[in-house]
């Protein structure tokens, strides 16, 4: 028996599109596909949230002074003259932040060889590139879907069967995570 179906591709192309439904299942929690591909991307994504729910809690909070630059009322960077030359003026602020132990580093790093990068544009200003901000699905794993899978042994993905697609026959199913 072979361990894993080949989707009638190449090995590039089927790494990608495996990739990119992965991303998809964990950016919007549901994928319409057919039930070869979701069978095959269950595999991968039940990894990436089984190592998510095992690495959740391992991290610590360290205190750090960062430089922040100073901005006036309308959000520039405040400048002050010294020896001739402009030189923005900087704040000390304290910042907490997640510092990853090794594993979950290492964890991390795994979950980013499958994910892509997605961005997120708004509704009302679409098309302007600007106003679109990249969403660390990462964070997403470790801070919302690990949390909620905590005391559960597996299953963390649904195949539900829909029908028959109208143009060629193929079965198609909703997987969505449970």
């Amino acid at each position: 028996m072979a361990k894993y179906r080949k989707l009638s591709r190449t090995s590039d192309q089927r790494k990608a599109l495996l990739r990119g439904q992965v991303t998809a299942l964990i950016a919007n929690g549901k994928i319409i596909t057919t039930e070869a591909k979701a069978k095959e991307v269950r595999k991968i994504a039940e990894g990436l949230v089984a190592l998510a729910v095992k690495e959740r809690d391992n991290f610590e909070e360290v205190t750090v002074t960062a430089k922040v630059p100073r901005k006036d009322k309308d959000g520039k960077r405040v400048k002050e003259v010294v020896d001739g030359k402009k030189v923005t003026v900087y704040d000390e602020v304290e910042k907490k932040i997640k510092k990853d132990l090794p594993s979950r580093l290492h964890a991390r790093r795994q979950m980013l060889k499958v994910l892509y990068p997605v961005k997120e544009v708004p509704d009302k200003v679409a098309g302007r590139k600007k106003n679109t901000k990249e969403i660390d699905l990462v964070a997403k794993l470790f801070d919302e879907i690990a949390p909620k899978y905590a005391n559960r042994n597996g299953g963390y993905t649904r195949i539900v069967k829909i029908g028959q697609r109208k143009g060629d026959g193929a079965l198609e199913v909703l997987l969505e995570l449970v």
